[in-house]
C-alpha cells in the first residue's frame, strides 16, 4: 500500500513538473516571439529613417553641386577676363614699344642728315 501511495505521489509530482515545464516553455516562446517582433519593428524603423535621410540628402547634394558649378563658372570667367585684360595690356605695351623704337629710329635718321 505504501508503494502505491508513493507511486501515486511520484506520478503526481511528475505531472506537476511536466505542467510547470510546459508553462515555462510557453513563456519562453512568448518572450522570444516578442523579442523577434520588437527587433523586426526596430529594423523597419531604422530602414525607414535611413530612407528618409537619403531622400533629404539628395536635394541637399544637388544644391551643393549647383553651388560648386556656379563658383567654378565664376572663377573661370574671372580668369578669362583677367587673361583678356592682361593680353590687351601686353598688346598695348608692345605697340607702344614698337612706336617708341620707330620714333627713335626716325629721330636718329633725321639727326644724321
Amino acid at each position: 500500500m505504501r508503494m502505491k501511495i508513493l507511486g501515486i505521489a511520484a506520478a503526481a509530482s511528475l505531472m506537476s513538473l511536466a505542467a510547470c515545464s510546459q508553462k515555462t516553455e510557453n513563456a519562453a516562446d512568448n518572450t522570444l516571439n516578442s523579442a523577434a517582433n520588437d527587433s523586426e519593428a526596430n529594423l523597419d524603423s531604422a530602414g525607414a529613417a535611413m530612407d528618409n535621410a537619403g531622400d533629404r540628402a539628395g536635394p541637399a547634394l544637388d544644391d551643393a553641386g549647383n553651388s560648386i558649378d556656379r563658383g567654378a563658372n565664376k572663377a573661370g570667367n574671372a580668369l578669362e577676363n583677367g587673361a583678356d585684360k592682361a593680353g590687351s595690356a601686353i598688346d598695348r605695351a608692345a605697340s607702344a614699344t614698337g612706336q617708341a623704337l620707330s620714333n627713335a629710329g626716325n629721330t636718329i635718321s633725321n639727326s644724321a642728315r
